[in-house]
């Protein structure tokens, strides 16, 4: 099962026989004219994705506020067994926060909460065969720092974090946004903290760490990237930072005042300053996804050229 939960864009029907007996139990004037014209099909329907799955939307459906808890129940138990005769292989079922009802109507069918936003949470039931397939939500944060290395001087951009118990020399960086490419993070979170504009070169390194303390105990995923500069002036953010610098490459392999991450990757920046950085660098070629059609990055060292 993929785990992407895609959003329904397409207006739920409830069948004639389910709307007329929620109209009479709930007695909801605005239900009717919500579901006037959209109805002839069989329960909830939503959108069916490669997998077998279906992902209703309630917030599309036109419910009242006011829906009982028993009422959505009835209208779920006649969906459930409709997909299940279908061969659906799963249900998503997104709840608004104002029809937390419903999650708990849906709870007794055996649904079970598989992850929640600002305004919404995702419930999710298995009909397969055997033990369920369908995969977790995020499980991961993904963390970015940018390397941006003066070649003609020598020297890289470093901080000392503010408010830390040792103020430690590392790289600046911090939490790739959703949607962000992880070169695009580096340059994006350099600026904001020293100031220095810069370009994407390479991926150099990636650390994993599982039950992060900053990430509410799940895993944390910290790439380090290469970047050239643009500018030089900084001008650094007094609120998250102590100190900035261009520090030379091999003092920062050298002293004891950096972090173990940055003093091990300030020594792949002197080797690759050394013997070229064709000999460390992870370059990033653009590829199209197979079922998509989007482009994603892939980070890989070059083959050789045919000579």
């Amino acid at each position: 099962m993929t785990g992407r939960v895609f959003v329904s864009r397409l207006p739920l029907r409830l069948s004639g026989r389910v709307y007329r007996k929620v109209c009479a139990q709930t007695g909801a004037r605005s239900f009717s004219r919500a579901v006037t014209g959209v109805t002839g099909g069989s329960g909830l329907t939503g959108d069916v994705d490669r997998f077998g799955g279906v992902t209703v939307d309630l917030a599309r459906v036109g419910l009242p506020g006011d829906i009982s808890e028993d009422a959505f129940g009835r209208i779920l138990q006649g969906s459930l067994a409709r997909w299940k005769s279908e061969g659906k292989q799963a249900v998503w079922l997104r709840v608004p926060i104002s029809l937390t009802r419903c999650a708990a109507a849906a709870s007794a069918h055996g649904f079970a909460f598989h992850h929640a936003k600002d305004d919404h949470a995702v419930l999710a039931l298995w009909l397969g065969g055997g033990p369920s397939r369908l995969p977790a939500f995020a499980t991961h944060q993904v963390g970015v720092a940018g390397a941006v290395v003066d070649e003609s001087a020598g020297k890289v951009l470093v901080v000392q974090d503010k408010n830390k118990t040792k103020n430690a020399w590392k790289f600046p960086g911090g939490l790739s946004d959703p949607g962000e490419n992880i070169g695009a993070t580096a340059v994006r979170e350099v600026f904001e903290e020293t100031g220095v504009r810069s370009e994407f070169r390479s991926l150099l390194s990636i650390r994993q760490q599982h039950r992060h303390p900053n990430a509410f105990g799940m895993s944390d995923l910290y790439a380090i990237c290469r970047l050239s500069p643009l500018t030089y002036r900084i001008d650094f953010c007094t609120q998250e930072c102590l100190r900035c610098e261009w520090l030379g490459v091999g003092e920062l392999a050298e002293t004891s005042s950096a972090t173990p991450v940055t003093s091990r990757v300030a020594r792949l920046l002197l080797f690759g300053l050394e013997r070229g950085f064709d000999k460390i660098d992870l370059a990033m070629e653009e590829l199209p996804a197979v079922y998509s059609g989007v482009l994603y990055q892939l980070y890989h060292r070059p083959l050789p050229t045919q000579s």
